[in-house]
């Protein structure tokens, strides 16, 4: 289906993943084509964005969420008044962390791990603040057929207790009642839409290959944490009052740059629920 068919126009950003959809106003009452049609470019793109948004409440970007999936509340964070799926992600002026300022995929440590996590921004500083994108399917492509064979049937460890940097305000204030998850997923995960393999560990949350220790772990992942982040497999996005970034989190990761301290930064976000990662 080209643009005219589909009512808009697709801008990949970088070879690896990332395309901007342009020239659509979303909404939660959108026709069934063009979700299906955004959808269809997501998928092939693993992070799409959007300008221009700032229309939508925060009620209206749950339901607009809810058109591509059952939305779900995120375990560490308390949303919105007006809207409880939706949770603010803020850095304030004097702060110096911000909200998950590592290469992470989003909650790899529940059992089922959200597919996908839409971000909309609100206020942005006048400079920095950008995201890096990186696809788990270039990742995982670009190694050799040995290490594929090595990790293919490979499980990982995945702990919430590794993600003492990415904690909010709200994190770090109830540290004492934090509950701690804990799951084992594939090393490589299958896409259980498009097929596609992609490379699951990640900094922010994978502790350890299953059956082995921290330290007879560390040297692979290592290596892993660092190919998977390379340049070429790589895309970063600016932000603008009213962007939207909407990434599967089965196939890509990411990591939002801390470069802006003394500025405030405030974003929405809303988690779909996923299914066991395969």
């Amino acid at each position: 289906m080209d643009a005219s068919n589909r009512g808009f126009s697709v801008e990949p950003l970088a070879g690896a993943l990332g395309a901007e959809i342009l020239g659509v106003t979303l909404s939660p009452d959108m026709p069934d084509a063009a979700i299906d049609a955004i959808r269809r470019v997501w998928l092939d793109h693993a992070v799409v964005f959007f300008h221009d948004q700032q229309h939508l409440t925060a009620p209206d970007f749950a339901a607009f969420a809810r058109r591509f999936g059952e939305v779900v509340e995120y375990p560490f964070v308390r949303g919105l008044p007006e809207a409880p799926e939706v949770i603010p992600v803020v850095k304030l002026e004097h702060e110096r962390t911000n909200f998950g300022g590592l290469w992470h995929s989003d909650t790899a440590y529940l059992e089922r791990p959200p597919m996908a996590t839409m971000l909309i921004a609100r206020e942005i500083p006048p400079f920095g603040g950008d995201t890096l994108f990186a696809s788990g399917h270039a990742a995982y492509e670009a190694l050799s057929d040995g290490m594929k064979r090595l990790l293919d049937p490979l499980k990982a460890v995945n702990s919430s207790a590794k993600a003492d940097v990415t904690r909010t305000r709200e994190d770090r204030v109830n540290s004492q009642e934090r509950t701690v998850f804990e799951a084992e997923h594939p090393v490589v995960r299958t896409h259980p839409e498009t097929g596609r393999r992609a490379l699951y560990v990640n900094f922010g949350h994978t502790l350890r290959f299953a059956g082995m220790t921290e330290a007879e772990s560390e040297p692979l992942l290592r290596f892993l944490f660092e190919h998977q982040s390379r340049p070429e497999f790589t895309c970063r996005f600016r932000w603008r009052p009213g962007s939207i970034a909407f990434w599967d989190n089965r196939a890509a990761l990411h990591n939002p740059i801390n470069d802006y301290h003394g500025y405030r930064r405030v974003m929405h976000r809303v988690t779909l629920a996923g299914d066991r990662p395969r």
